[in-house]
């Protein structure tokens, strides 16, 4: 409801012009899901925001490094899937993105397709200088963590999902600085025993006193994706195609599930017609 008129108004003007270039835009992974997963996002969305994308992953990759250049960084973490591995990773995405002049950090997983206009128009609604912490919490509940082993004082905070993927303003990026830079990040998480999405609550929430914005139109593969609609304005999508609990969006044509098990090809299709490997009907 708009306040002067007292009657609903679109969608609000934004507060700050963005272009993909004031974008950061970091994508973790691991070396055994390079051809699994990357592939299928290299040849979507990371292929018409290659300048802005950096894909985080734990060993070398001569085909990669070919395709992406400086933009895949070989963090050399360990490419196990626990805590300490998970936050140093994150830790180098903070580092690589304070060292640009990016306004907005935003990181997403390998089982994510990042709808980059989407992300733009939601962003442009905040300033990057203001505190800006947004994402969707996978829990229904803060988190409880105690700061001190053998303490009984506990912390409770909000915390965005990583499988959703999540953005921070720069202006919020640089205070974490003393938590979270040159490795601060890792000894933080350490701190809390907690994983690498929940540090990044942790510090927004109990250490700066911010607070998350939740929107909806991040998903992970924890929620039900078959009930998303309107995808053409959702921000993340993603997709579980274990055998036993198929779990993705629901997209008609243009290609099969068979050829497209994950429905991120048809999804790219619907949103950029003129991709070449679209079937022509798609095709502008």
């Amino acid at each position: 409801l708009s306040a002067q008129t007292g009657h609903c108004s679109g969608p609000p003007p934004p507060v700050e012009h963005l272009s993909p270039a004031d974008l950061f835009i970091a994508v973790k992974t691991t070396g055994r899901y390079h051809r699994q997963r990357l592939q299928l996002l290299l040849d979507t969305w990371i292929s018409r925001n290659m300048q802005q994308t950096y894909v985080f992953t734990d060993g070398e990759d001569k085909e990669l490094r070919k395709r992406m250049g400086a933009n895949l960084i070989n963090t050399n973490c360990s490419a196990a899937h626990n805590r300490q591995a998970l936050s140093c990773k994150m830790a180098l995405e903070y580092d690589t993105f304070i060292k640009t002049d990016k306004k907005w950090f935003c990181h997403v997983d390998d089982d994510n397709y990042l709808n980059v206009g989407s992300l733009l128009k939601l962003l442009s609604q905040y300033t990057h200088t203001q505190d800006v912490y947004i994402g969707r919490p996978s829990l229904e509940r803060p988190i409880e963590a105690t700061e001190r082993l053998g303490s009984t004082e506990t912390v409770r905070f909000w915390f965005a999902t990583g499988g959703a993927g999540f953005c921070l303003s720069r202006g919020l990026a640089l205070k974490m600085k003393p938590w979270a830079s040159d490795g601060t990040f890792m000894a933080t998480a350490e701190h809390i025993r907690l994983p690498d999405d929940c540090t990044v609550g942790y510090i927004v929430e109990a250490l700066l006193g911010a607070s998350l914005i939740r929107s909806a139109l991040f998903h992970s593969h924890l929620e039900n994706l078959g009930l998303v609609s309107d995808i053409h304005n959702q921000v993340t999508l993603s997709y579980s195609t274990a055998e036993n609990n198929r779990n993705t969006v629901n997209v008609k044509g243009p290609l099969s599930v068979n050829e497209d098990p994950t429905r991120f090809r048809s999804v790219h299709c619907l949103l950029y017609p003129d991709t070449a490997w679209c079937p022509s009907p798609w095709r502008l």
